[in-house]
């Protein structure tokens, strides 16, 4: 039986080997402004991208190259290179958004699988097999789009890959096709700059025009103003209803621009989902161990499952970020020697291991410090803080980029965290 694959963002070069490490089967990603998000694209450069797609296939796994803003007449020229360009890093296939530009990717570069972006807002099999015919070989799937009508798609047309977003940031309009920051900002959404003034608070009023009275609205206290401020998506509790459908070829995490700690945590957590799925042991309680642990906007389960007139909790209307229930304390360098801090560090300080899954971890106990299990967790103490010059720190914070010397080597990019509170003995259970 062919496992569903795990899709995750790669936002850099250092995110995408992280993704898959942790266990991603493919990533997305893009250069240029032709790529959603520009944030993210500005950070690979083809070089780089380049070294991304050797990296993921000597491991075995994808690459996908996103082509998926919508460009303007006076681009169009620009496009066409980078569409060749793209295509002689032979990633495994492109995600495009609109039909000229897929017809365009078929003309120039027709061995390209071509995937079809969520932005195009495909919910039906009409429309799904309007794109199939023009050689979408996957289509992502609209985000409001429900179990039930993925499954009709499939049925109608089995050879048509399907992808869903699984995780990340919900868009308060459909599909990311919003025009709010465009019209504050000057900042166009699907041009890849997106400013997510959506995210913002606001103060609410009402005008009457034909006496020009304005009176603020009064709220009453912890209901707040944040009133397009959608909460993120996560369905890691849902993975047994989603694989079961059949329907479903990818599963995809959002987050191009979300921390390198994000996409380890995403890749770990749903990984664990997919193989314990096959192997029969599904267990939400562990996956949303290590999803809570990210800063978030409050978790929703949205609409695969439910039908939007169905959801009333959708939104986080008093906040715009959360702090999750963990804080990253350091990450290991690429060589898995040293330890860099992100957060303030102390000899002494418990921290838990956050390694990709089969990882074998040695446990050791010498003059830096010491690897131990607890509980089924893993865990690190510091004795000293010895730095690769040869200093030694009483204590270190985010600010110090010293290299610490670790007691033992880790997997490249191993992460360390505590919690993000003191007191904070259990952690909160979320059934979504």
């Amino acid at each position: 039986m062919q496992k569903v694959e795990l899709l995750s963002p790669a936002g850099t070069l250092e995110k995408l080997k992280i993704a898959l490490d942790f266990g991603a089967d493919a990533v997305y990603g893009g250069v240029s402004h032709f790529s959603l998000r520009i944030r993210s694209g500005k950070e690979f450069s083809m070089e780089e991208f380049a070294e991304g797609i050797a990296y993921a296939h000597e491991r075995g796994k994808k690459v996908y190259a996103t082509i998926n803003g919508f460009p303007f007449n006076s681009q169009l020229g620009l496009l066409k290179k980078h569409i060749v360009a793209m295509a002689e890093l032979k990633p495994d296939a492109f995600i495009v958004a609109t039909p000229g530009v897929l017809k365009l990717c078929h003309e120039l570069a027709p061995n390209m699988p071509l995937h079809l972006s969520t932005q195009a807002n495909v919910m039906n099999v009409l429309d799904a097999q309007v794109y199939y015919e023009m050689g979408a070989t996957r289509i992502i799937t609209a985000r409001e789009i429900s179990l039930k009508d993925l499954k009709e798609i499939k049925k109608e047309l089995p050879d048509l890959e399907l992808e869903v977003f699984v995780h990340g940031s919900m868009c308060f309009a459909y599909s990311g096709r919003c025009l709010i920051s465009t019209l504050q900002s000057g900042r166009v959404p699907n041009r890849g700059s997106c400013a997510n003034d959506c995210r913002f608070p606001y103060v609410m009023y009402a005008a009457n025009p034909e006496t020009g009275t304005l009176f603020k609205l009064e709220e009453d206290e912890g209901i707040g103003t944040y009133i397009m401020n959608s909460k993120d998506l996560n369905l890691a509790s849902h993975i047994g209803e989603i694989l079961d459908s059949g329907a479903v070829d990818s599963i995809k995490v959002e987050g191009r621009t979300k921390t390198a700690y994000y996409a380890a945590t995403t890749a770990k957590a749903y990984r664990m989902a997919i193989d314990d799925y096959y192997a029969g042991t599904l267990d939400s309680d562990k996956y949303q161990y290590e999803l809570q642990s990210l800063q978030n906007r409050g978790y929703t389960d949205a609409y695969l499952i439910s039908r939007p007139f169905e959801k009333h909790d959708t939104q986080s209307l008093d906040f715009t970020m959360q702090l999750g229930t963990h804080q990253v304390s350091g990450v290991v360098n690429e060589e898995g020697t040293h330890f860099l801090c992100k957060y303030k560090t102390l000899p002494g300080d418990e921290m838990e291991i956050v390694a990709p899954l089969e990882s074998k971890i040695e446990f050791v106990d010498n003059e830096f410090g010491a690897t131990y299990e607890r509980d089924g967790k893993m865990f690190m103490k510091f004795k000293q803080l010895k730095a690769i010059n040869g200093k030694t720190w009483d204590e270190v914070h985010s600010g110090n980029v010293n290299l610490i010397t670790l007691p033992t080597k880790f997997p490249s990019y191993t992460f360390f965290r505590i919690p993000a509170h003191p007191d904070m003995d259990t952690y909160p259970k979320a059934k979504l």
